[in-house]
C-alpha cells in the first residue's frame, strides 16, 4: 500500500547512503588545472573568458593576462568549454591525471553557436559529434524574450510550436507531436505532471531557466518510454565560480494584460559549495484583441519558488534541489450574448453580461484551476578509478484543482493528486580504445488519485522498469554512435462506482453507474538509435541518425470518461489501444562560416497505432452530447498507422565587413497522414501550419565603456494557412494563413564596480494588431460568437513588453 511516509522514509535512507558513500570515499590524489586563453589572431590575452567543466558543474574565468585555474580534480576524462562573447566556442576532451598545464587560442566570430550538449547523449558531448538533432536557445534568447510563459519562448526553434489554452497554458509540440511523446525535463529530472490534459501546462518557472536544449525526434534511451517526439531539457544558470556571490533582480511589465512579473535569485560558490535560492510572482489580468475585446477571465497569478544546495569534492558532484510551482488560472469558457458581449453565470445562477468590473485589476472567476507542482530532486556525478557514476533520484507532487460550480465556488470539482518516483543510474565506462560506453537504468513509480467530485480519469498507479546501453566511437572526422532500451510497464486502474448523487459508491446497486473498470495493463517495448555525423570541412557537419520509438497509451487515451474542462468536448478513452511505434530517419547536413550559418533537417518518422481524438457523431452526421446539461460534444480516442515527413531550413547571414549585421531566415514544415484513408481522415489532426520566421538583428558587443551588448531587431513570422485538416465529423477546422510583426532592443550597463549590473529589453509584439488564431490554439473551439459569426477566441492583440535585470 503506497503512503507518503514511505516515500518519505525512502527518500531518507536513500539521502544516508549517499552520505555512507561520501564518507567511505578512498582519498584519491587532487590535480590542478592551469590554463592561458589568447586571442587567435592577435595573441593578445583574453580577459573574462568562461572556462566550465559541465559533468563537475565547476569553472573559472580568465584574469587579465588570460590565466585561469581550476583546483581539486581528480583523475579522469572531462569535457572543459570555454565561452567569450563574439569568438567561437571551444570544447574538448580533457585527460586529468596530473597537474596540466594547457593554452587555448579562441577564433574571433560573428556567431556564437552552443557546442556542448547534454541532452539525449549518455554523457557531455559536443553538438558537432552528436548524431542526434539538438537545438539550443540559450540565456541571451531567453532574456531577449518577451513571451508569456516558457514554451512560447521557444517559438523563435525551427520545428517547436505550442498547443495553447490562453497567454499561461502553453505545451511543447516538436514536428507535429505533442503531450506524452515529449520528454520535458528540469535540469534533467523528468517533469511528471498531466502531461495528457490540453489545458495542463509545464510547471516550470520560465525565469529559472537559462537554457533549453530540444531533441527532435526519439530521444527516450536515457529518460524512459515517451519520448517518440523529442525531449525538452530545460536547464538552469550555471553556478557562480569559485569565491563569487551573485544576486540578480528581473522585473518585466506586459502591456496587454497588464502583466507584472519579478524575480529574485541568489548564488554563490564558497568552499566546495554552491547554492542557488530563487523566488517569483507573476500576476496578469485579462488579455485584448480587436475582435473580442476584452477576453473575460484570461487572467493568470503564479508564484514559485526553488533552491539547491551542491558540495564540489575530489569525487565528484552532489546536488539536492527544491522547486515549488504554484499558479491560478482563469478558465476561458467563451460564453457570449446575441451582442457578442461575454458572460458568466453568478451565485444564483443568473447569466450576467461582463463588464468592467469584471475586466478591471487581477481578479479570477470561476471556473479556474489551481496549479500546485512540488518536487525535490538528488542530482550525483561521482569520479570512479574506472569511469563515472551519474546517481538521479526524484519525488514530484503534482496536485490540480477545478473549480466550477458558481454556486460553491470553494467547492473543488475535478481534484487529481499525481505521486512519482524518478530515478536514473548511469555508470560511464573509461574510454576504450576510442569507445564511449554507458549502461544504465532508469524507471518511474506513479500514484494518482482523485480527490473532488468530478472524475475524469480513475484511480492509478504505474510502473516504468528500463535498462539502457549506449556507445560512441570516433575516428578521425567520423563519429559512430547507437544504443538500446528496454521498457516494461505495468498500469493498474481502480474501478469508480457511482451512485445516484454521482458520488462514489463501493457495492453496485440498482442506481449505481460503472464509471470507470478496474484494468490492468502490462507493455514491453524497444528504443533504439543508431546514427554517425562526419566532419565534411572544418566548418560544415552531416548527420545521419535512425531511430526507433515506443510509447505506451496514457490513463487519458486508455480510460478517459467526463468533461475536460477548458477543452470544450467530453472525452472517452478506448482500452483497445495499442502502444505506438516510431520509426524515424533524421538527415542533417550543417555549415557554420565566417559570414554564413547554414542548417537543413529533413525527417520521416512512420508510427504505428498513433492515437488521437475524434469527433463522436450519430448517423445524421450531428455531435454526440453524453451530458444532458453540458454542451460539450463527445470526442473519442482512436488509432491508426501515420506518417509524418517535413523539416527545418535555417540560414544567418552575417556579411563582411558588416558583422554586426544578421538576417535570419527559417522555415519548418510538417505534413502529418494516416495510411489507408481516403478522405480528409487521410490527414492527422491538429498537425502546425508551416512557419517561416525572417529577422534582421544588429548587435554590438561595446559601443562604449558602460555600454555593451546593444541589439536592435525586427522579425516577422507569417504561418502559412492550414487547410490539410481531419474535418471528418467536425473533429477540426481549417485555419487562414497570417502574419505577425514584432521588434526589440535592449543593451547592458557596465559600472566601474559591476560587469552587467543592469540589462534593460524592450519589445513589441503583434505590432500590427492583427486578430488571428493559431491553427494549435484550443481555444478556436469555444463556442461561436452570434454577433459576429466568427468561432471561438482569438490570440492575443498587440502587446508591449520592457524586461530590466539588475546583477550585484
Amino acid at each position: 500500500m503506497y503512503s507518503k511516509k514511505n516515500d518519505t522514509m525512502c527518500f531518507i535512507k536513500y539521502i544516508l547512503t549517499i552520505v555512507f558513500l561520501f564518507l567511505g570515499m578512498h582519498l584519491y590524489s587532487q590535480y590542478s588545472l592551469l590554463g592561458n586563453v589568447k586571442d587567435l589572431m592577435t595573441k593578445e590575452p583574453l580577459i573574462g573568458v568562461s572556462v566550465y567543466l559541465p559533468e563537475l558543474k565547476v569553472g573559472s574565468s580568465s584574469n587579465l593576462d588570460g590565466n585561469f585555474i581550476i583546483q581539486n580534480l581528480k583523475s579522469s576524462e572531462y569535457v572543459i568549454e570555454l565561452s567569450y562573447a563574439g569568438y567561437k566556442t571551444i570544447s574538448d576532451k580533457l585527460l586529468m591525471d596530473n597537474d596540466t598545464a594547457i593554452s587555448f587560442f579562441l577564433e574571433p566570430t560573428s556567431t556564437e553557436l552552443s557546442e556542448v550538449v547534454v541532452t539525449g547523449v549518455t554523457r557531455v558531448t559536443e553538438l558537432k559529434r552528436n548524431p542526434v538533432v539538438v537545438s539550443i536557445m540559450d540565456g541571451v534568447s531567453f532574456r531577449q524574450s518577451s513571451a508569456s510563459n516558457l514554451i512560447d519562448a521557444l517559438k523563435e526553434i525551427p520545428g517547436v510550436s505550442q498547443i495553447t489554452s490562453g497567454p499561461n497554458i502553453s505545451k511543447p509540440v516538436i514536428r507535429g507531436l505533442g503531450y506524452n511523446r515529449i520528454i520535458t525535463l528540469n535540469n534533467g529530472i523528468k517533469q511528471e505532471g498531466q502531461q495528457w490534459g490540453d489545458e495542463h501546462g509545464i510547471e516550470i518557472d520560465e525565469y529559472a531557466i537559462n537554457r533549453a536544449e530540444i531533441v527532435k525526434g526519439p530521444g527516450s534511451l536515457l529518460y524512459g518510454s515517451d519520448g517518440i517526439a523529442g525531449v525538452l531539457n530545460f536547464l538552469p544558470p550555471k553556478p557562480p565560480e569559485l569565491g563569487i556571490v551573485k544576486t540578480q533582480l528581473l522585473t518585466n511589465y506586459q502591456s496587454n494584460n497588464n502583466q507584472i512579473a519579478y524575480s529574485i535569485s541568489n548564488a554563490g560558490n564558497k568552499n566546495g559549495f554552491q547554492w542557488m535560492v530563487g523566488f517569483t510572482n507573476k500576476f496578469a489580468g485579462n488579455y485584448k484583441n480587436k475582435f473580442d475585446g476584452i477576453v473575460y477571465n484570461s487572467g493568470f497569478k503564479e508564484y514559485n519558488g526553488n533552491a539547491s544546495l551542491g558540495i564540489l569534492k575530489k569525487w565528484g558532484h552532489a546536488q539536492i534541489s527544491f522547486n515549488s510551482y504554484n499558479a491560478n488560472l482563469g478558465i476561458i469558457e467563451g460564453e457570449r450574448d446575441s451582442l457578442g458581449n461575454f458572460v458568466y453565470t453568478n451565485s444564483q445562477n443568473e447569466i450576467i453580461v461582463a463588464d468592467k468590473n469584471n475586466w478591471r485589476g487581477y481578479k479570477i472567476n470561476v471556473p479556474y484551476q489551481w496549479v500546485n507542482h512540488q518536487s525535490v530532486a538528488v542530482n550525483n556525478f561521482i569520479v570512479l578509478k574506472k569511469g563515472t557514476l551519474n546517481v538521479e533520484f526524484s519525488f514530484q507532487n503534482n496536485l490540480r484543482r477545478e473549480f466550477s460550480d458558481v454556486e460553491h465556488p470553494n467547492t473543488t470539482g475535478l481534484f487529481l493528486s499525481l505521486n512519482t518516483l524518478n530515478y536514473n543510474l548511469r555508470y560511464n565506462l573509461e574510454n576504450k580504445k576510442g569507445w564511449e560506453t554507458t549502461v544504465g537504468t532508469s524507471g518511474t513509480l506513479q500514484f494518482n488519485k482523485n480527490k473532488g467530485i468530478e472524475f475524469l480519469i480513475p484511480n492509478y498507479n504505474l510502473l516504468d522498469l528500463g535498462v539502457f546501453a549506449f556507445t560512441q566511437k570516433t575516428i578521425k572526422k567520423l563519429t559512430i554512435a547507437g544504443g538500446l532500451r528496454l521498457d516494461i510497464i505495468h498500469l493498474n486502474t481502480q474501478q469508480l462506482l457511482l451512485g445516484s448523487n454521482e458520488q462514489p459508491i463501493t457495492v453496485a446497486d440498482s442506481n449505481s453507474t460503472l464509471k470507470f473498470a478496474a484494468n490492468h495493463k502490462n507493455y514491453f517495448g524497444a528504443s533504439g538509435s543508431i546514427g554517425l555525423t562526419y566532419q565534411v570541412t572544418k566548418k560544415s557537419t552531416f548527420k545521419f541518425n535512425f531511430s526507433n520509438g515506443f510509447r505506451a497509451p496514457n490513463i487519458a487515451e486508455l480510460s478517459s470518461n467526463g468533461k475536460h474542462e477548458g477543452t470544450f468536448r467530453y472525452e472517452i478513452g478506448n482500452t483497445k489501444l495499442k502502444p505506438e511505434f516510431s520509426h524515424q530517419i533524421d538527415v542533417s547536413y550543417a555549415l557554420n562560416s565566417s559570414h554564413i550559418t547554414f542548417e537543413i533537417s529533413p525527417f520521416v518518422n512512420f508510427i504505428s497505432n498513433y492515437i488521437f481524438l475524434e469527433k463522436q457523431n450519430d448517423s445524421l452526421g450531428n455531435s454526440i452530447f453524453l451530458n444532458a446539461n453540458d454542451s460539450s460534444p463527445a470526442f473519442k480516442y482512436s488509432a491508426g498507422n501515420a506518417i509524418l515527413a517535413g523539416g527545418e531550413i535555417y540560414l544567418d547571414f552575417h556579411p563582411h565587413p558588416l558583422d554586426w549585421l544578421h538576417v535570419e531566415n527559417s522555415f519548418s514544415y510538417v505534413l502529418g497522414m494516416q495510411k489507408h484513408q481516403s478522405d480528409s481522415t487521410k490527414y492527422l489532426p491538429f498537425i502546425p501550419a508551416p512557419h517561416y520566421r525572417g529577422s534582421v538583428k544588429a548587435q554590438f558587443k561595446n559601443l562604449s565603456k558602460y555600454i555593451s551588448d546593444f541589439f536592435v531587431r525586427f522579425n516577422v513570422d507569417y504561418y502559412f494557412a492550414q487547410n490539410k485538416i481531419y474535418s471528418a465529423y467536425g473533429t477540426e477546422s481549417k485555419t487562414p494563413g497570417y502574419t505577425l510583426l514584432s521588434a526589440g532592443m535592449g543593451l547592458s550597463i557596465t559600472t566601474d564596480k559591476h560587469k552587467d549590473f543592469l540589462s534593460i529589453y524592450f519589445s513589441g509584439e503583434n505590432l500590427a494588431n492583427i486578430t488571428y488564431q493559431n491553427h494549435l490554439s484550443r481555444l478556436k473551439y469555444a463556442p461561436e460568437n452570434l454577433a459576429s459569426k466568427r468561432a471561438g477566441v482569438f490570440n492575443m492583440g498587440r502587446n508591449f513588453s520592457i524586461k530590466m535585470i539588475v546583477n550585484i
